[in-house]
């Protein structure tokens, strides 16, 4: 069986003892695309993104498949799923510096002290923070941390993106901002998203299928 490009959850159920958090769902995510996941909570939202990276907690049971461009990545640990995801929180280590979280990301197979400086600076310069390498992240305000962010994530060379409420912290304009920001890239870089959030606007920026947990996957454009 060929599978598709991009993300594809087959089959894949996700249960709490009798309680069915997720009913048997297939579901595909094509490059470039992010697919919202909404639903009241308790509904098994971070509970999916969790299977997706391998982290799920041994009181849940799970089956099913998660392949990435076809490649079968179920049995596989989290640090080789090639997998990004950003949280609410930034997560930025504050004992480095700006640069330094970015170093961080890198994978270990880009080789040279110069090479991987240079690509952190790089990424600095496309989120508009040229010169901030040796800034400490404690000084960024909210807009440039989630900015800083997002280009480590990206650093990490990931095939798919899970954001797990990653603008839920900022104030309206600033979030309009920086969900565009975020947006952007993942379509500049066709990478298969999903994206979960309580904001129905998030959903309607992202401008892509809706899944509610609970219920079939939707058009959220239909």
């Amino acid at each position: 069986m060929k599978h598709p490009d991009g993300l594809l959850l087959h089959r894949v159920t996700i249960s709490l003892g009798a309680l069915a958090l997720i009913p048997e769902t297939t579901l595909t995510v094509a490059p470039g695309e992010i697919t919202t996941v909404m639903g009241p909570s308790g509904t098994g939202k971070s509970t999916l993104l969790n299977y997706l990276c391998g982290t799920l907690a041994p009181a849940f049971s799970a089956s099913g498949q998660i392949f990435i461009h076809g490649r079968d990545i179920s049995a596989l640990p989290i640090e080789k799923r090639r997998i990004g995801i950003l949280f609410q929180d930034d997560l930025l280590f504050p004992h480095m510096s700006v640069g330094e979280n970015l170093l961080f990301a890198l994978p270990r197979s880009v080789k040279g002290r110069h090479r991987r400086q240079d690509l952190a600076e790089q990424a600095l310069d496309e989120a508009g923070l040229a010169g901030y390498y040796q800034r400490s992240p404690g000084t960024l305000s909210g807009g440039q941390r989630a900015r800083v962010a997002l280009m480590r994530t990206l650093l990490s060379n990931p095939e798919i993106i899970l954001l797990d409420e990653p603008f839920a912290k900022l104030d309206t304009e600033l979030r309009t901002v920086i969900r565009q920001f975020v947006f952007a890239h993942i379509a500049a870089r066709a990478l298969p998203t999903l994206l979960v959030t309580h904001d129905i606007r998030d959903a309607e920026a992202a401008g892509g299928p809706l899944l509610s947990l609970g219920a079939r996957a939707t058009d959220h454009q239909s």
